[in-house]
């Protein structure tokens, strides 16, 4: 019962350390050096039980994180966020409408596919890692840097905890 999944879900920041936490900064921060994008992860442990009343998808709390965290407000448009919904076992990932008609929704739900299979194992933070670098190629096979138009970094790499 999702209730009880998200009444029980652990802590996003028992789920993820502060050196886990750092490690997925750093490899975020790596990635955006080989593009053109701003990319941001966000994890949730569970929802208010005015949301589950209401019947709030992790897709709809993923746009409304992606708001919330101003994923949208870059120079270009092209904020991607990475997010995770513990107590669902959800993945989202949410792009700004400057990616949008270059990277099809396939490619994105690959990745989430992905990252899916790789929490099954256990290992949050290596998941999380992978799916960092597989958004990376991506981005970087549509939008590869480019020094003389960088913006510098809009958004920030540490993962946001939202709970």
């Amino acid at each position: 019962m999702r209730w009880l999944r998200h009444l029980f879900s652990p802590s996003a920041q028992a789920a993820f350390p502060e050196a886990s936490l750092d490690r997925i900064a750093h490899a975020i921060a790596a990635g955006e050096r080989l593009h053109g994008v701003q990319v941001m992860f966000a994890v949730e442990s569970d929802l208010s039980l005015a949301a589950l009343w209401n019947g709030v998808t992790p897709r709809q709390r993923a746009e409304h994180a992606f708001a919330l965290l101003r994923t949208w407000d870059t120079q270009a448009n092209n904020g991607v966020l990475i997010y995770l919904l513990l107590a669902d076992r959800a993945i989202e990932i949410i792009a700004d409408r400057g990616l949008r008609e270059v990277i099809e929704a396939a490619q994105w739900q690959r990745i989430c596919d992905h990252l899916r299979e790789q929490l099954r194992n256990g290992d949050r933070e290596a998941a999380v890692l992978a799916a960092v670098a597989e958004v990376s190629q991506l981005l970087a096979a549509h939008f590869p840097a480019d020094p003389t138009r960088r913006a510098g970094n809009e958004l920030p790499d540490r993962p946001q905890l939202l709970d």
